[in-house]
């Protein structure tokens, strides 16, 4: 049985590709701050002492899910997303044998975009927030390490994940609309980009074979519309999205927004909401056989 090490296998995709892992036959080794891990460390603290060679890495620990509002809070995520990339690399260097295969859970943050359509890895990097600048900065790190000691390595850069309990935006749709103050803009027209936790998970150990090198946009193919997501959400939780404001009244309530601390509704998420923003997924599909599940046809559970 080949021995797999996974960081942030506590977290919410990291625990779908916990359980990908062992389904698929491998031994997997965690390596987090909680005391339940196989290797106990906190990366953007220390390196860690590493045991065993590892067939394959998964590094999906990350910081995200927060805008920061001190300089601490921002230096906070080049510690774990690019120093704490920089610890593993340099443990693993210390083994008798370097993996095989290493896997970095990126972003599609890394381009910095607030408004496009069928975004390809070619696009410029132009992230100018600390989360977008640390996973590029990480992946720099990861391409240069894995070419240089001739690892294969798969940057796989996400837009929105869901799955159970899904954090982040689609967490914070998700209490909106239980506990019944949630409101759709518009029509909800704009398109995003979206992937299934669990087909991630289910994909990344078909990588391990592979020697494609390079970085890979992960979507479901579909780019489903705002409203619909908002839709699959409600349902979901056996909900209607009962309260609708036009686009010109949100959008004054949005500048106003923008002046009061914690309001619901302000002028960047107004334009996020209301912009589209899709990725192609293509070199995944022609190059690693990358075939989704649509986000639509899919329950949330």
């Amino acid at each position: 049985m080949q021995n797999i090490l996974l960081t942030g296998a506590q977290g919410f995709l990291g625990k779908y590709i916990q359980k990908s892992l062992t389904s698929a036959g491998y031994n997997v080794d965690t390596l987090g701050r909680g005391t339940g891990n196989t290797v106990i460390c906190d990366l953007s603290k220390s390196r860690p002492t590493l045991t065993q060679p590892y067939y394959a890495v998964v590094h999906a620990a990350g910081k995200a899910h927060m805008v920061p509002k001190t300089e601490e809070e921002k230096k906070d995520f080049f510690e774990v997303n690019l120093e704490g990339t920089r610890r593993l690399l340099q443990a693993l260097e210390q083994q008798s044998q370097l993996p095989q295969t290493f896997v970095f859970i990126s972003t599609i943050g890394v381009y910095g975009l607030s408004i496009g359509e069928n975004i390809g890895e070619t696009h410029s990097l132009a992230a100018i927030d600390p989360y977008g600048q640390s996973k590029i900065q990480a992946e720099v790190l990861v391409r240069e390490w894995c070419t240089k000691n001739r690892v294969n390595y798969f940057s796989l850069r996400l837009p929105l994940i869901s799955g159970a309990n899904a954090p982040g935006n689609l967490g914070s749709m998700r209490k909106a609309i239980q506990k019944g103050y949630y409101f759709r803009i518009g029509k909800g027209s704009a398109r995003k980009s979206i992937v299934l936790a669990s087909d991630v998970a289910d994909f990344i150990p078909s990588l391990f074979s592979k020697t494609q090198s390079g970085e890979y946009n992960l979507t479901d193919g579909i780019h489903p519309t705002f409203a619909q997501i908002e839709d699959k959400m409600a349902q979901s939780l056996g909900k209607k999205i009962s309260i609708v404001i036009p686009t010109l009244i949100a959008r004054t309530i949005s500048v106003v927004g923008s002046f009061i601390p914690k309001f619901p509704l302000n002028s960047r998420q107004y334009s996020k909401i209301t912009s589209p923003l899709t990725f192609s997924d293509q070199k995944a599909r022609t190059v690693l056989g990358w075939n989704p599940n649509s986000f639509l046809e899919v329950p949330i559970t």
